[in-house]
């Protein structure tokens, strides 16, 4: 069994929106995101005598294994061969979901036995917000109730099935990258203060309305929620960022769908990723279509409907490796 390869799919996520950045209350950031389908980082790893990987020219691949495998002293190695990856940043957790799938993978081979939450301490993953490494747990909707000391990972305070006849229609801007590495920690650094005040509010919309509403699988309520928390945000982000939304592109298109009268929209992290949840299929598809048709003469917007994912990152260890289901088929 040790011999044979491990095979890892990791879900992209959502990044809602923090709940506190002053943390006057001994807890700081609080993250509210969502695990999806559709969209996923898949890799197969065999034991080998040195690191070698395939499909992937960034040399992100080789890095992690390197420092995950000098971390726990490891004598082998490995061949990792990457099969898909989750666009980077973009605003879908991808720098998060590819350490934890390379963790995994030789966490798997060597029979190490480490949590996704041992895998993102070692690989420093997990700094601010804990939803990535919950969407790699155990999938579903989630809150984190943020980082309470300078080495603690957030701990998961809720997580919920996400009702599964919604969908999320993502909006792309293929031309753009959100903020990451030293130019997020500098923008952070340069935020203004976050007020006690805001604080409370967005915990108020987070448990007494958002919360909620996904647990009645109320989408008009969900829908008001998440579009007040993602203006408030938005706003206070604007100065890093420059606006609301980091692209111009995806913020028109957030708008057209506003004024559509679909009210949970917003942008994942530092984006360019725009979304908006939708209470069905066919409505997911009549908005794919007016977008289509509205920017039709944007060639660098793309637009994807997905849905909520429920289920933790795949990690198998079988002979052959799985045959990739569009993952919307799975509920």
């Amino acid at each position: 069994m040790d011999n044979m390869p491990v095979y890892v799919e990791a879900p992209a996520r959502l990044h809602l929106g923090f709940l506190d950045l002053d943390g006057s209350l001994g807890r700081r950031f609080g993250s509210l995101g969502l695990t999806l389908n559709g969209i996923a980082t898949r890799i197969v790893a065999r034991q080998k005598d040195s690191i070698q990987v395939l499909g992937d020219t960034t040399g992100r691949v080789h890095e992690i294994a390197e420092r995950f495998s000098i971390a726990k002293e490891l004598t082998g190695g490995c061949q990792i061969e990457v099969l898909e990856q989750i666009p980077a940043h973009t605003g879908l957790g991808s720098g998060t979901q590819l350490a934890l799938a390379v963790g995994a993978a030789i966490s798997r081979l060597y029979s190490l036995k480490c949590t996704p939450r041992d895998i993102a301490e070692t690989l420093g993953r997990g700094t601010r917000s804990g939803v990535g490494i919950a969407a790699f747990q155990q999938g579903g909707f989630l809150l984190d109730a943020g980082k309470g000391g300078p080495n603690s990972t957030p701990p998961v305070v809720s997580r919920l099935d996400f009702p599964s006849i919604w969908r999320i229609v993502l909006i792309i801007d293929s031309t753009l990258s959100g903020l990451h590495g030293s130019n997020e920690s500098a923008s952070f650094s340069s935020l203004p203060t976050f007020s006690s005040k805001t604080a409370a509010y967005l915990c108020h919309l987070v448990l007494m309305q958002i919360l909620p509403a996904v647990s009645e699988q109320d989408s008009e309520m969900f829908g008001r929620g998440i579009g007040n928390l993602q203006k408030c945000i938005g706003d206070y982000f604007a100065a890093a960022q420059g606006g609301r939304y980091t692209s111009q592109a995806v913020g028109e298109a957030i708008e057209y769908t506003e004024s559509l009268g679909i009210k949970g929209v917003g942008q994942s992290s530092w984006g360019p990723m725009g979304f908006a949840f939708v209470d069905s299929e066919i409505q997911g598809h009549k908005l794919l279509r007016d977008l289509q048709t509205r920017f039709a003469n944007n060639k660098d917007l793309q637009f994807k409907i997905v849905s909520g994912r429920n289920t933790e990152a795949v990690v198998l260890q079988q002979d052959t490796v799985p045959i990739y289901e569009a993952a919307e088929s799975r509920k």
